[in-house]
């Protein structure tokens, strides 16, 4: 009988660790993807200068990859669901890591906006089924409190490492390093992926695939995402701008409709009366509008008005990194079981709020140890306690056949709400600079104007997404629906 105990003890010791190990995998997997997100942000000038981009050329260095991203992120979470998580996962690391190599060769503008686009794929189906092989594999509230929060973290905090990795990489080598520096990870985390996670059983096609509605949405969104990434070339009042922002509606409203009728629908619309799910994903997109126009326009600040390098920029974001950090990886777990994720979320996107209220009143003689170190405070304790909350809500109660779909939505979300965010914000501050210039001030304190209208715009976002919370958000710890039949999402075996 003993030793029936200690095997069993053992056994259960090995699978625990395989989870967490398998978690880790999952985690380098999504840190590469958001990396890339922002990496390239800093190389931008070098790649003009190397391969001859026009200003306006060069935002499909950008634009080509969010265009892919953005639009099938819903998509490759329901297939997930539809196929098997681990496949889609695997098949998207090796799409990105090909495409990534690509990049890095790349000896002019139309092979490299090519790969990038390539690249957005591969993104969008490794970024967009991991939540849901996190839920499943720690369906217990304690655990899946600290994986959500490990996840969270990277997902949260990667952008700025990613400002730093980009200023360093380029600066010391060359900028065809930021796409070269994915291989070497992609291997070692795809080779523990096919080691660690198991191969699942996906619900699969047995009353047909619904192949109308797939392709209404993913050409709504990459409508969609078309039209924020070119308003700003455009303006959000022109022709351009109304007529494709109206092609993307109406694709969508025809997606909602085969929804509605199909027997065995890509996304079914139920999932939606879930008020935390729902609720969630509206404050998140509010959220990140806020969150995304700190590391866009408070870089440019940085280095526009108070003269920093591109390396100095990503030094000065590494406070609001740690910050999440420390509060993701434990504390917002801990707050999380013990009040309930809506009691945690709530001051998290006050802290968020007042920190856009300081960036608000930035000056053009300002100091970052006096003007912005105190807001990225105040933004960084507020995101490590919020990310990890939403998470919790989006993904809780949640059923395991639809936890890809729930995982694609909060990353649809994250990506396609911090776009339109940062648009609307980043155009707003545009036209206040453009009329400061006119009124005759200076370059850099019409500059300062524009941003300081922007973080305060920024800051009723998060006020409007306070309001959401308390009055959609249910309140009390979210419980998760364990399956009891599901095997689980990663393997005994250990690397």
């Amino acid at each position: 009988m003993a030793q029936l105990m200690n095997n069993s003890l053992n056994q259960h010791s090995a699978s625990d660790r395989s989870r967490w190990t398998a978690l880790v995998v999952l985690c380098v997997g999504m840190l590469m993807i958001v990396l890339d997100a922002t990496i390239v942000n800093v190389a931008l000038p070098s790649i003009q200068d190397d391969l001859g981009f026009s200003q306006s050329s060069l935002a499909w260095v950008v634009n080509a990859y969010l265009i892919a991203f953005g639009g099938l992120l819903l998509l490759a979470g329901r297939l997930g669901d539809l196929v098997g998580r681990r496949d889609v996962f695997l098949a998207g690391l090796v799409l990105f890591t090909g495409a990534s190599l690509l990049c890095g060769l790349a000896q002019s503008e139309a092979m490299l906006i090519g790969a990038r686009f390539v690249q957005g794929v591969g993104g969008a189906m490794t970024a967009a089924v991991i939540l849901g092989m996190i839920v499943t594999m720690f369906p217990e509230p304690g655990e899946q409190a600290k994986a959500i929060g490990v996840y969270s973290f990277v997902a949260s905090a990667g952008g700025s490492v990613g400002l730093l990795l980009g200023g360093v990489l380029t600066e010391t080598i060359s900028w065809h390093w930021i796409f070269f520096v994915n291989l070497p990870i992609a291997v070692v985390t795809g080779a523990f992926a096919l080691r660690v996670l198991r191969r699942d059983q996906g619900a699969g096609f047995s009353r047909g695939a619904d192949i109308p509605g797939a392709l209404l949405i993913v050409a709504a969104l990459m409508v969609g995402v078309y039209t924020i990434v070119e308003a700003s070339n455009y303006g959000w009042g022109s022709l351009h701008t109304l007529g494709f922002g109206a092609g993307a509606v109406v694709l969508l409203a025809g997606f909602v409709a085969r929804e509605a009728v199909a027997s065995n629908p890509l996304v079914p619309l139920g999932i939606f009366r879930s008020r935390n799910l729902s609720g969630a994903n509206a404050v998140q997109a509010l959220m990140v509008a806020g969150l995304f126009s700190l590391f866009f326009l408070g870089a440019l600040y940085l280095q526009r008005v108070l003269g920093f390098d591109s390396l100095e920029v990503g030094l000065g974001f590494l406070p609001l990194t740690a910050i999440i950090g420390i509060l993701s990886l434990g504390f917002s777990a801990k707050l999380n079981l013990r009040f309930g994720p809506r009691a945690t979320l709530i001051p998290g996107l006050a802290l968020i709020a007042a920190g856009l209220g300081l960036m608000s009143q930035i000056s053009v003689g300002g100091s970052y140890w006096s003007e912005v170190l105190p807001a990225m405070v105040l933004m960084g304790t507020g995101a490590g306690l919020s990310f990890p909350s939403i998470m919790t809500l989006a993904m809780g109660g949640v059923r395991p056949e639809e936890a890809g779909l729930a995982s694609g939505l909060v990353n649809t979300t994250l990506q396609v709400g911090g776009a339109v965010g940062l648009a609307v914000l980043a155009t707003l501050s545009s036209s206040r600079t453009g009329s400061l210039l006119a009124e005759g001030q200076s370059g850099a304190e019409a500059l300062t104007g524009g941003y300081q209208l922007a973080f305060a715009i920024g800051a009723g976002l998060l006020v409007v997404a306070i309001a959401i919370a308390a009055l959609v958000l249910r309140p009390g710890a979210v419980e998760v629906e364990p399956s009891g039949e599901a095997e689980p999402a990663f393997s005994s075996e250990v690397a």
